[in-house]
């Protein structure tokens, strides 16, 4: 069900009553489909079978179409060359072809006349190192009548050029590394030509490191709209003839970490109102927000949860992409002058009764220096089944990737495949985790591998003390940044009695020195510290210098086509693992990425994690699931 049971919703767009999204689907190797929606109709793919909806800007994409006058202009995955794709008629490619996938476009709008795309360009030299990329704005003609051009270039990245609804100006973000956006990134505001060409180029607001800004965007009458967290809070921020002002303080986030590309929590309906999301406390609340008036009118949802911002509005209508705990995501019709919602997909249809989910805890903890940090607790569930009296369950900790990134309460089969059989689970949101403020996301600024690690064996900790875990029975997990957590707490500590690192990190200075793409080129500088100058901190938390503590049982996962997490990772510590004679498994699965995408990959990974912890704490899984081979597993 976790693989194949539904397909992964995004990106909506509105325009003229036609709503659109993308269709990510497992069960056709992870393709992205584009799909359309007619007032009163059905929905129905726009791309041709095969098609798939991807940019590699970033690595991590997203903003990989968008919609003029009805026609879309699409990324193709397979060769990174954008498309313009009418209503029956097969794409039309309007970008060169350039071998290697080496030239990407993405998070592109069209001027109002139709005439030009003006997007994120990436330029990848022969040499395919992070240090040769090139990222720029670049502008092309809709009907591919002549190759882009640069009309803004010089910083090392660009992000959410937006064009003003009379198409004289163009808003845009940049920034510098060693900065990720979220660290601080400027916004810039310039005169727009109609030929594409830039001038009068003006920074508004945001620095490097300093201040981030999320999401410009213009409104009907020309102010320019965002959020920015000099506050300490993402809050929304409006300039207008020449004054920047807060629209509505609140102690809470209306902006994300912007991983990708194409990510929106507000938007401008007709009479100039903005329909907002904001976290507060873990969860995602939804609004109205009137710029003018200053009035602010919570919207009675039953969604409270979204694996990311996704939100469109046109008229008196918006659409949103979230759920709930119990709710799989949908792509949610709202009528804000009736109040009325209607549902347009939903990511699955329920496949068990909701009587076998477990419903998520927010829960704040005691950590190191008298701090509290915050977690989603699943306790185990089933109508079906009773532990044993005075059994504690076994409890996984899940460390999410990013770091910069957060927990969040939106409904998970992933989750549920252990909760149905008997695990408690533990979602942390260490320090550092996106949804608490800017002073709680910098919390892991030099400490990553510190902060990280304390608050996941803490959570566990207080889920001990509170009767809701075993304590000889706790596990560990994560993915990416959560899956070096993961290789921290088996090598640094002895808490956890096994844990699985999915594409983890073994050596930070590998990292340091360049092993990654160009967007996370530097990220550790923030997160660790300068390299090589604190080359010594690199040692000291690369758990590969550390072999010798080494004695977990660890189940390592990866990607042949990660180039986030490259294999080479996996192998330093499986290397370790072997030469140490602990218990591991190691399974690599061809043609996967940073995060798998295709279902018998997904199965697979979750029966071997299943059978693993199975053998690891001596008890037989239910559901004929293939036993994996464990080696140094004694008995």
């Amino acid at each position: 069900m976790v693989a194949q049971a539904g397909v992964r919703l995004s990106a909506p767009w509105l325009e003229r009553g036609v709503v659109w999204w993308l269709e990510g689907r497992a069960a056709e190797a992870g393709r992205v489909a584009l799909v359309r929606l007619e007032p009163g109709g059905q929905p129905a793919d726009v791309v041709p079978d095969g098609f798939n909806v991807r940019t590699a800007v970033h690595e991590y994409g997203g903003g990989a179409y968008c919609i003029h006058d009805g026609t879309a202009y699409v990324s193709n995955f397979e060769d990174q060359r954008l498309y313009r794709l009418e209503q029956g008629s097969p794409p039309v490619p309007i970008t060169p072809d350039v071998p290697g996938r080496r030239h990407r476009y993405a998070d592109g709008r069209i001027t109002p006349d139709g005439r030009l795309w003006i997007g994120v360009h990436e330029r990848h030299a022969e040499s395919d190192t992070s240090k040769d990329v090139v990222n720029e704005l670049v502008a092309l003609p809709t009907d591919g009548s002549a190759e882009p051009w640069t009309i803004v270039a010089g910083r090392d990245f660009y992000a959410a050029p937006r064009i003003s609804p009379d198409g004289a100006r163009l808003a845009f973000l940049a920034w510098n590394l060693p900065w990720m956006p979220w660290d601080g990134c400027e916004l810039h505001v310039a005169d727009l030509a109609a030929d594409g060409a830039v001038s009068g180029i003006e920074h508004v607001a945001g620095a490097d490191g300093a201040e981030s800004i999320w999401q410009p965007e213009w409104s009907p009458d020309g102010a320019l709209v965002f959020a920015s967290d000099r506050s300490g809070w993402w809050n929304l921020e409006r300039i207008q003839d020449g004054r920047r002002g807060a629209l509505h303080p609140l102690a809470a986030e209306f902006g994300y970490p912007a991983w990708s590309f194409g990510t929106r929590s507000f938007a401008f309906l007709a009479d100039g109102r903005l329909v907002c999301a904001y976290d507060e406390r873990g969860f995602t609340r939804f609004a109205l927000l009137d710029p003018v008036s200053a009035s602010f009118d919570e919207l009675p949802l039953d969604l409270d949860s979204w694996s990311a911002p996704y939100l469109a509005a046109e008229g008196a209508t918006a659409i949103v992409v979230a759920g709930a705990a119990t709710i799989p995501t949908r792509v949610e019709r709202i009528d804000l002058a009736t109040g009325r919602s209607e549902t347009l997909r939903a990511s699955l249809e329920p496949p068990v009764h909701a009587a076998y989910y477990s419903v998520p805890r927010a829960i704040e903890f005691p950590t190191e220096g008298g701090l509290t940090a915050h977690a989603f607790f699943y306790p185990p569930t089933s109508p079906d089944f009773t532990a044993p009296a005075g059994e504690r369950p076994p409890l996984i900790v899940e460390s999410h990737g990013g770091p910069t990134g957060n927990a969040n309460a939106a409904f998970s089969l992933g989750v549920q495949f252990w909760t149905t059989r008997g695990f408690a689970v533990v979602d942390v949101d260490y320090g550092g985790s996106t949804g608490y403020g800017r002073e709680y996301r910098e919390r892991l600024n030099g400490q990553w591998g510190v902060v990280d690690l304390q608050d996941c064996v803490n959570a566990a900790r207080y889920l001990v003390a509170e009767g809701e875990a075993d304590e000889n029975r706790l596990l560990i997990t994560g993915g990416s940044a959560g899956g070096y957590t993961t290789i921290c707490a088996l090598t640094f500590t002895d808490f956890f009695a096994a844990g699985s690192t999915y594409f983890g990190i073994a050596d930070l200075e590998q990292f340091g020195g360049g092993e990654t793409h160009k967007f996370e080129l530097q990220y550790e500088h923030t997160l660790v510290g300068p390299y090589p100058e604190r080359a010594d901190l690199y040692k000291e938390r690369s758990p590969i210098n550390f072999t010798d503590r080494l004695s977990t049982p660890m189940l390592v996962l990866q990607g042949t086509e990660d180039r986030v997490v490259p294999p080479s990772q996996a192998e330093l510590i499986v290397g370790a693992l072997r030469e140490r004679g602990v218990p591991h498994a190691y399974l690599l699965y061809d043609g996967e990425g940073h995060g798998f995408r295709m279902a018998q990959n997904i199965v697979g990974s979750l029966e071997a994690e299943l059978s693993f912890y199975a053998q690891v704490l001596g008890f037989e899984p239910a559901g004929g699931i293939p036993r994996l081979a464990i080696a140094n597993l004694a008995g």
